[in-house]
């Protein structure tokens, strides 16, 4: 899978439903991937910001 945001190139290990609002008052919820690249650290981004490559 490719992050197009960030480029990275990986895995992908994890697709959750997740509070990303980041306030106890106000929930937004979405979609986060988590891709697993070479250096074996994982990035968190938008679902719609995935490919596969």
């Amino acid at each position: 899978m490719r992050d197009i945001a960030s480029g990275t190139e990986g895995e992908l290990m994890a697709v959750q439903h997740e509070d990303v609002s980041g306030s106890p008052a106000y929930e937004r919820w979405a979609d986060v991937a988590y891709v697993r690249g070479p250096s074996g650290r994982e990035i968190s981004t938008a679902v719609a910001n995935i490919e596969a490559v």
